[in-house]
């Protein structure tokens, strides 16, 4: 018998879910004939694939040995029909994306905006991840672009620097700072509302704090950009974040902090060697003239 597509995904499903019943129910088709496919697949090979001793099936050495190329050859066909069905002149398409936190709270809205309405055919998916996530779903074939800082943690990823981001001390507008320089000691004595110690950002902040020996009092803090902003805006409360945050709010202000937090450079994240549709193209070449257009700072490397 010859090897066939459908067995690679059978076996794939049978590991992923380590139950015939539930692999059988998630490739819509009978338990027996799942069980009489995979059979015929280990007949083919000469090896048995699975371990069926136990409560949950589980895959042999000779099965995860398998199942490694297989995985990469589903991989590498699923890549095939995205480049078959790239349309090149982007009147339909799909891109999906990936960002840190930060981003959106200034980034994301006027650079999809922007997309949508030169490309209204491409469908986009925006998920907001950490960047180890981003880089593992770039790995896998998940994802088509990352935006993220600096240079990947993981191997197999390119990045292109696109611009420096500057973080300040952002306040309501009618806060009477507000257009005035802030020494970092006087946070000290300033309420605040911080990201919460999970994000990288907040990271940032806390080791700009410690360098300079300052303990802010910090007042909330929140796992939503989108939260403090709102924060800030109804209450005498200040926040850390991206200055350009406050470039989108009428009712915030960037007060720059001396001396400032050290510059995090934003980059485009792309799984080193992949393929990269027209939309994905026309994403990045749009990236760079967004940045231009609204004046972001350039990467250190550049300026």
């Amino acid at each position: 018998m010859t090897l066939e597509l459908r067995h690679l995904r059978y076996l794939a499903a049978v590991a992923e879910h380590g139950n015939f019943t539930r692999a059988a129910n998630d490739l819509h088709i009978s338990q027996p004939t799942l069980s009489q496919q995979i059979r015929q697949l280990e007949r083919t090979l000469g090896v048995q694939l699975l371990d069926r001793t136990r409560r949950t099936v589980r895959l042999t050495d000779a099965g995860e040995a398998f199942q490694h190329y297989a995985q990469q050859a589903l991989r590498s066909l699923t890549t095939a029909q995205r480049a078959v069905h790239d349309v090149q002149d982007l009147s339909r398409g799909h891109l999906r994306l990936a960002m840190t936190p930060t981003f959106i709270g200034y980034f994301l809205a006027p650079l999809t905006a922007e997309f949508h309405s030169l490309y209204p055919g491409i469908t986009l998916s925006i998920e907001e991840a950490a960047q180890d996530r981003i880089e593992s779903a770039l790995l896998a074939d998940d994802l088509d672009i990352g935006i993220a800082f600096g240079t990947p943690r993981q191997n197999g990823l390119t990045a292109t620097a696109v611009f420096a981001e500057t973080l300040s001390l952002v306040v309501g507008a009618a806060c009477p700072q507000a257009s005035q320089p802030l020494p970092l000691q006087e946070l000290a004595t300033r309420q605040l509302a911080l990201l919460s110690t999970d994000f990288a950002t907040r990271s940032h902040i806390d080791a700009h704090f410690r360098r300079h020996h300052v303990s802010p009092r910090i007042a909330i803090e929140a796992n939503s950009v989108q939260a403090l902003i709102e924060i800030v805006q109804r209450t005498t409360l200040a926040t850390v974040l991206p200055d350009a945050i406050a470039d989108d709010h009428p009712n915030l202000a960037a007060v720059p902090l001396i001396p400032p937090l050290p510059q995090r450079t934003a980059s485009l994240l792309r799984r080193e060697g992949g393929y990269q549709n027209a939309a994905a193209r026309a994403f990045a070449r749009l990236t760079h003239h967004l940045v231009d257009t609204r004046g972001y700072g350039p990467p250190p490397d550049s300026a």
